[in-house]
């Protein structure tokens, strides 16, 4: 016979992580604190409470790339449920965080003794994977300004489930650079350009303005002329 569920309030994540007893630890992140390392032991899911934390891998020669960005809301380190059994990427704090870790078994066990719960996970992988669709997509066919813009309003939060409020965008352009996949030189002029449009407010910290998802909404579309790096 299943369990009944006794959530409080249905579809909300805080109140499903405070009925976990054993296997769940909170705690509190500086910022650029690592929360875990590439390579270390994958046996623990990680779930943001506050705050935004970014994925990295180094290469074997060492170079180091950002290749996500993730924010309250999200979980991460979920691969060690399909049997990653090492961390394939540093999670590291970009602002002062609290996250929730919750050791895979009992992470199993949540899933299958708690449907409601087991339904927003779900909805978590399938929203994660439309995403990466849409990076796949956006790297082969737009060209690295547009995608450049692009990534600019996501990390702003534009357009998000919520209406969360805009914030302002803290990654250097070297990070930025890595995730669209072209040169800093490349992002330094687009970024002169977006500012000089009014796009933009850059000191430090990027504003990212309203006219930049305008523009982008009513952009024609374009030929790709960038080559690839």
């Amino acid at each position: 016979m299943q369990k009944q569920e006794p959530w409080p309030v249905q579809n909300d994540p805080h109140k499903f992580l405070a009925l976990i007893g054993s296997g769940r630890s909170t705690s509190d992140y500086k910022k650029d604190a690592d929360i875990f390392v590439q390579g270390t032991v994958a046996d623990s899911i990680f779930y943001i409470q506050h705050g935004r934390v970014k994925a990295t891998v180094v290469s074997e020669r060492g170079k180091e790339a950002t290749v996500a960005v993730l924010e309250e809301g999200q979980f991460f380190g979920e691969a060690c449920l399909g049997g990653q059994a090492h961390r394939m990427a540093t999670m590291t704090a970009m602002t002062d965080c609290r996250i929730t870790a919750i050791e895979k078994a009992s992470m199993i066990e949540a899933l299958h003794e708690q449907p409601t719960f087991s339904n927003f996970f779900m909805d978590h992988l399938l929203s994660r994977n439309r995403r990466i669709e849409e990076d796949v997509i956006d790297q082969l066919f737009n060209s690295s300004e547009k995608r450049l813009a692009r990534l600019l309003l996501i990390l702003a939060n534009y357009g998000k489930e919520g209406s969360p409020p805009i914030a302002p965008v803290t990654l250097s352009q070297e990070a930025l650079a890595e995730m669209i996949g072209t040169t800093r030189s490349r992002v330094s002029f687009f970024m002169n350009k977006f500012r000089k449009q009014g796009f933009i407010d850059y000191n430090g910290k990027i504003d990212v303005h309203q006219s930049l998802l305008n523009s982008v909404l009513h952009e024609k579309p374009e030929v790709r002329t960038d080559k690839p790096v």
